[in-house]
């Protein structure tokens, strides 16, 4: 099992720096962000790091297609790639619903898997031969070439799917890999490794040696409620994406957030946090003290086929810039990871 972390760039960027830093002397696999308008710009943070790391593997988790021009993508991740010596990757998606709603784009109608399929086909082109000619739906080319190569012989390209079975499939036949964000449940994994495995099989791959990763909400720290409390006010953030199906199958029905959503919505972010109960945080999130964020890797995540923990690490400065919320006792960033790396990672050789 591997474990990466995915960071909110929305830290002074000293801070983010210096976390990245420490990720990379304590052997995390990666540290990805999410490429969106809403946070810092990830590549030119990871281009930063780059120069100040030497193992760590850093890219987007997700970049959305809907909104960066995939060619620009491949440009950016071969361009990392050098910087890196060959340590960069990227995950491919549709977007975040709640950004691509604030640029007036219904996702309902951008056909996201089949959108998604042609971008992986063009990144995955660029990186390879320097240079692409096709006709597509939504991506065409005469001859558009770059300068910027990777390192790597096979830059990692993967594919970010939450709702299925044809994103986990897509997934598995045409990419290197999966990050599932937002689940939590033994029910969840099984349905996105089983639908991956299908994919991977049809192409002909050996699904176990592909990345396989679970992108989780989680805090942790030896106050375990002050942990708890911290997930709690993020999650109606993040269930604001999760399709219906999705939160089915992590035990929680649509009915139930959809006034956490509604009050998201309409700004007030007090009362969302007010109506996420610690049922539905406790069902959507991973936090407690570490044994307790082990147990339930353990017990409902690992046995299922995920072989990659991505761990959205919550710390109460986070949830006071994104939410204005003052939650004391959590745990920062640092500590987590290093609470991750002593306690997490030694249960997973």
């Amino acid at each position: 099992m591997k474990f990466s972390y995915a960071m909110l760039p929305d830290y002074p960027l000293t801070e983010s720096l210096a976390s990245i830093r420490l990720a990379d002397e304590l052997g995390f696999y990666a540290c990805y962000a999410a490429d969106e308008p809403w946070h810092k710009d990830l590549w030119l943070l990871f281009a930063a790091a780059a120069a100040q790391t030497s193992r760590i593997r850093l890219g987007p988790s997700v970049s959305a297609v809907t909104l960066r021009e995939p060619s620009l993508i491949a440009q950016a991740a071969a361009t990392l790639d050098e910087l890196t010596g060959g340590r960069a990757e990227v995950v491919l998606g549709s977007g975040n619903f709640g950004v691509l709603a604030q640029y007036k784009i219904d996702w309902t109608t951008t056909k996201p898997l089949t959108r998604v399929k042609e971008a992986v086909a063009v990144v995955r082109t660029l990186l390879d031969e320097g240079t692409i000619t096709r006709d597509g739906e939504f991506y065409s080319y005469d001859g558009l070439f770059t300068f910027a190569r990777p390192v790597q012989e096979h830059l990692p390209v993967k594919i970010g799917a939450m709702r299925g079975p044809k994103s986990f499939q897509a997934a598995g036949e045409l990419s290197d890999g999966v990050h599932h964000a937002l689940s939590y449940s033994r029910e969840a994994y099984e349905y996105a490794v089983e639908n991956f495995r299908i994919g991977a099989e049809r192409a002909g791959k050996d699904w176990k040696a592909q990345d396989i990763g679970a992108w989780v909400v989680f805090a942790t720290g030896e106050d375990g409620d002050a942990a708890r409390e911290a997930a709690r006010s993020m999650v109606g953030l993040y269930a604001s994406a999760m399709p219906a199906e999705q939160l089915e199958r992590n035990g929680v029905a649509p009915a139930e957030v959809a006034p956490i959503i509604e009050a998201i919505g309409g700004g007030d972010l007090a009362k969302a946090i007010e109506l996420t109960s610690p049922e539905i945080a406790a069902k959507l999130s991973i936090a407690g003290t570490p044994a307790e964020c082990l147990e339930k890797i353990q017990t409902d995540i690992a046995p299922t086929g995920v072989n990659h923990m991505i761990c959205a690490i919550t710390d109460s400065a986070l949830v006071k810039s994104l939410t204005g919320r003052e939650v004391d006792g959590v745990a920062g960033v640092d500590a987590q990871l290093r609470l991750i790396h002593d306690h997490l990672m030694p249960a997973f050789p």
